[in-house]
C-alpha cells in the first residue's frame, strides 16, 4: 500500500475487485454500516470443508440484468448480519483485494442479494482505511470508471480467481488424473472427479442438467475429459451437455470426435496439406492388390479405426502378409486404414504435447527390440526431444486443425521432414513429465486460468 496521508473519498466511488473478475464497480461508501457487502444471487458452496470456497453470481451493471459475472471465492466467515430494517441475514464472508486510484487494500464482503438495491456494493466502515477522509457532500472523488472493461475482456488475461473444475474420467487412480488434481489443488482450485459412464442427462429447453448418482452436478467453471475410447460417443454427449450448462471444456466433443475418427483426422490433415504417411482407406475391399499398391506396397501398417495404444496396429513386411491381414480384416467386417511404414524412422516417434496452440514438451520414443511400435505401453522408451521449428509448426497446425486445445501429436522424423503419424485428444502425462522434467499438468491448469473467463456462456456447437 502506497503511503498516502489522505485519500478522500466521495458518498458514492468506482473500484476494481480484480481478483473476483471484477474490473469495475459502483459502491455506496457508507459510515453508518460496519460491514461491506456484494451482490450475489445464485450463491454456491464447494470444496473441502477444511477449505471452504463459494460461488455466486453478480450482475455488476444495475441497468444490464443480462451482464452476469461467475465470481468464486475463498470463505473465510459466516456471519449474522442486521440490515438498516433490522432483518437478520447469514451472509457468507470472503476476502479480496479493492482497488481505487493508486490505492490496494485487503477487504472482507458479505454476500448479500441486492438486486433492488441501486449500488451493488457497499463499502462500510470496517474497510475503511485511517488514511481515508469521507465527504459526505461530493461523489467520485477517486478516477471515474465504467463497464466497458466487461465488454472486451482480454484474451489473454490469467484468472486469479478458484475455480471449480470437474475431471471427467473413469480412471481417477491413474497417473495423469492424480497429478492433474495436484495441479488444480496446488493452484487454489477445487477439482472434482466424474465418472463418465454414471452420468446422464436432462435436456430441455430451459436449463441444461448434468445428473448422477441420483442429483443433479452443480455448475463447473471448466470440465477436463479424459474419456476412454470405448466410451468415446457417450463420453461426447456427456460433454456436449457440460459444454451447454456453460461450462468451458478443455477439448470440445467435436475436437475428440475428429481426432478419434482415425479417417476424418487424416482426410483433415491432408486438406490442411499437413504432411503424413501415405493412408489409404477401404472397408471390405474386393481389390486387395489394389489397396496395398495405394499405400506404397509392401510393408505397409494396418490400423483399425478404433485403435489405442498401438492395440490393433499390425505390421505386414511382404506383400502375401498384407493381403492375408487384409482379407482377414475384409472378413470380420472390419473398417481400417492402410499405411505406408516409414522404415527410416527406426521404430522411433516422436510425441509433442500441445497446450494451448504452444509446445509444452516433447520426447521420442523408441519401439523395444523387435517391436515396431513406439508406445510406451507397448514396452516402449522414452527420452527427451529438441524439436526442430518445422517440427514444432506441424504439431501446432495438427493440433489446430482437429480444434485441440490439448493434444499429443506424433510425428514420425523421415528424409522429406516431420509427418503427422497420429493426434491424441488424451495424452497421458507420465511418459511427457518423466521425460522432459516439466510440470506439464501444471501447464494444463494454467491454460485453463488463462482462458475461463469470469463470464462464460459461449457454448461449443453441436
Amino acid at each position: 500500500m502506497p503511503d498516502v496521508t489522505t485519500f478522500q473519498l466521495g458518498w458514492e466511488e468506482w473500484l476494481s475487485l480484480s481478483d473476483l473478475g471484477l474490473p469495475a464497480i459502483k459502491a455506496k461508501v457508507d459510515t453508518g454500516a460496519k460491514t461491506s457487502a456484494l451482490h450475489a444471487s445464485v450463491i454456491e458452496p464447494f470444496g473441502p470443508a477444511n477449505s471452504p470456497q463459494v460461488r455466486f453470481l453478480i450482475q455488476p451493471d444495475p441497468s444490464d440484468p443480462a451482464l452476469e459475472i461467475t465470481c468464486s471465492a475463498p470463505v473465510v466467515d459466516r456471519r449474522e448480519v442486521i440490515s438498516s430494517n433490522g432483518d437478520r441475514e447469514l451472509r457468507y464472508v470472503v476476502e479480496t483485494y479493492a482497488e481505487m486510484g493508486d490505492l490496494r487494500w485487503p477487504i472482507q464482503l458479505t454476500l448479500s442479494n441486492r438486486e433492488t438495491m441501486t449500488y451493488r456494493m457497499l463499502l462500510g466502515r470496517a474497510a475503511i482505511q485511517p488514511s481515508m477522509i469521507i465527504d459526505p457532500n461530493a461523489s467520485f472523488l477517486q478516477p471515474v470508471l465504467d463497464y466497458s472493461p466487461y465488454h472486451g475482456l482480454p484474451k489473454r488475461k490469467p484468472v486469479r480467481r478458484p475455480l471449480r473444475i470437474a475431471l471427467l474420467t473413469r480412471e481417477p487412480r491413474n497417473y495423469s488424473s492424480l497429478r492433474l488434481i495436484e495441479a488444480a489443488e496446488t493452484r487454489g482450485h477445487v477439482i472434482e472427479v466424474i465418472d463418465t459412464a454414471r452420468c446422464y442427462m436432462r435436456i430441455g429447453t430451459v436449463d441444461a442438467e448434468v445428473h448422477y448418482d441420483g442429483e443433479p452436478l452443480p455448475r463447473y467453471d471448466a470440465v477436463i475429459p479424459r474419456i476412454g475410447s470405448s466410451i468415446t460417443d457417450y463420453g461426447m454427449a456427456v460433454l456436449r451437455q457440460f459444454s451447454n450448462t456453460g461450462a468451458y471444456c478443455l477439448n470440445g466433443a467435436g475436437a475428440i470426435g475428429r481426432s478419434r475418427d482415425k479417417l476424418l483426422a487424416h482426410q483433415m490433415l491432408a486438406r490442411a496439406k499437413i504432411a503424413m504417411p501415405i493412408t489409404a482407406f477401404a472397408h471390405s475391399p474386393k481389390d486387395t492388390k489394389d489397396l496395398i499398391a495405394l499405400a506404397g506396397g509392401a510393408p505397409i501398417v494396418l490400423k483399425l479405426l478404433s485403435s489405442t495404444q498401438g492395440k490393433g496396429v499390425l505390421l505386414a513386411e511382404t506383400r502375401k502378409a498384407a493381403e492375408r491381414l487384409v482379407d482377414a480384416f475384409r472378413g470380420v467386417e472390419a473398417n481400417f486404414l492402410v499405411q505406408e511404414f516409414v522404415e527410416e524412422a527406426g521404430g522411433a516417434d516422436i510425441r509433442v504435447f500441445v497446450i494451448g496452440n504452444k509446445v509444452a514438451g516433447a520426447m521420442k520414443r523408441q519401439a523395444a527390440k523387435g517391436e515396431f511400435r513406439s508406445n510406451l505401453h507397448r514396452g516402449g522408451t522414452a527420452s527427451p526431444a529438441k524439436l526442430s521449428a518445422a517440427e514444432r509448426d506441424i504439431a501446432k497446425d495438427a493440433a489446430k486443425v482437429l480444434g485441440l486445445q490439448v493434444a499429443g501429436v506424433d510425428l514420425l522424423q523421415t528424409a522429406d521432414g516431420p509427418k503427422v503419424l497420429e493426434v491424441n485428444s488424451s495424452p497421458g502425462l507420465k511418459g511427457i513429465e518423466a521425460a522432459t522434467g516439466k510440470d506439464i499438468a501444471g501447464l494444463v491448469i494454467e491454460h485453463l486460468e488463462t482462458v475461463v473467463r469470469p463470464l462464460s456462456k459461449q457454448r461449443e456447437p453441436l
